[in-house]
């Protein structure tokens, strides 16, 4: 269990994040705690998202469908994908403590996205 981080480590995580995600058109991509604290996090320039109440709120959401899996019979749901107009969101579990977060366009692919993604979270956990 990770109880804390060191700066270079959080300085590589956010590397990561900026390499793999937000140079592949990601907007927002971000790390937190399955309590929706912020644990590193990076965002294209053009976005100016509220990244504190959006992983509060990501860490609930990802809680309440865990719920709902259990009630279905699933031990966990381990990725989400809300689709929008014109922004999608998609929550991916890095390790049981916390979530990969990410905002993305729909010149975005999800098959691109999933894919980059875990390549970021394979990256992530070889770094931790």
């Amino acid at each position: 269990m990770i109880t804390s981080f060191d700066p270079e480590v959080l300085e590589k995580t956010e590397a990561i994040l900026d390499e793999d995600l937000i140079e592949s058109g990601v907007n927002i991509a971000l790390v937190a705690d399955l309590a929706g604290h912020i644990v590193s996090h990076s965002r294209a320039k053009h976005c100016n998202h509220d990244v504190y109440s959006l992983a509060a709120l990501a860490a609930g959401n990802f809680g309440a469908v865990n719920a709902m899996a259990k009630i279905v019979g699933e031990d966990e749901f381990s990725l989400l994908f809300h689709k929008g107009e014109d922004e999608n969101l998609h929550f991916s579990k890095i390790s049981d403590e916390f979530l990969l977060i990410t905002t993305f366009g729909n010149d975005v692919s999800l098959g691109f996205l999933r894919l980059k993604i875990s390549e970021a979270i394979e990256r992530i956990r070889g770094l931790w």
